[in-house]
């Protein structure tokens, strides 16, 4: 299969299988709406995608008998009595930003930028959260 290109949502809608065949394929697959393209992509081709261009940036640090992790440029971060329980925060403190991000912090200068960090967090479950934090894996 090659690219497949759909110049309107009804055309798209009538092959529906073949565009999520060719994304799933890692093929580009894209639908027209009006003035404005989307590209389909695989979820688990993006999420993997995204966690490699994204370096880790979380900074952990043990102070005062815990431990504390923090995204340094952004209002992100956590902390725990153990160095696991600061990760599993930090999760939460991620998946909290993503949220508020989609309902609020997205047209907001400062966050605008922070469209691949969002995605990469939706696209991933909470074992994949904790080892890009870690830089345990992709």
């Amino acid at each position: 299969m090659s690219s497949v290109h759909f110049n309107s949502y009804t055309e798209a809608r009538a092959h529906l299988k073949d565009l999520l065949d060719a994304a799933e394929l890692g093929c580009t697959a894209t639908v027209r709406r009006e003035s404005s393209m989307a590209a389909v992509v695989d979820a688990a081709r993006l999420r993997h995608f995204l966690a490699v261009v994204s370096p880790v940036r979380a900074q952990v640090v043990a102070e005062d008998g815990g431990w504390s992790v923090f995204l340094p440029g952004l209002p992100i971060s956590a902390d725990g009595a153990t160095f696991d329980e600061a990760i599993d925060e930090m999760v939460d403190a991620l998946r909290e930003y993503a949220a508020d991000w989609q309902e609020r912090l997205r047209e907001a200068p400062n966050h605008r930028q922070q469209w691949g960090l969002v995605q990469l967090i939706n696209l991933s479950d909470d074992d994949q959260l904790r080892a890009w934090l870690t830089g345990d894996g992709t």
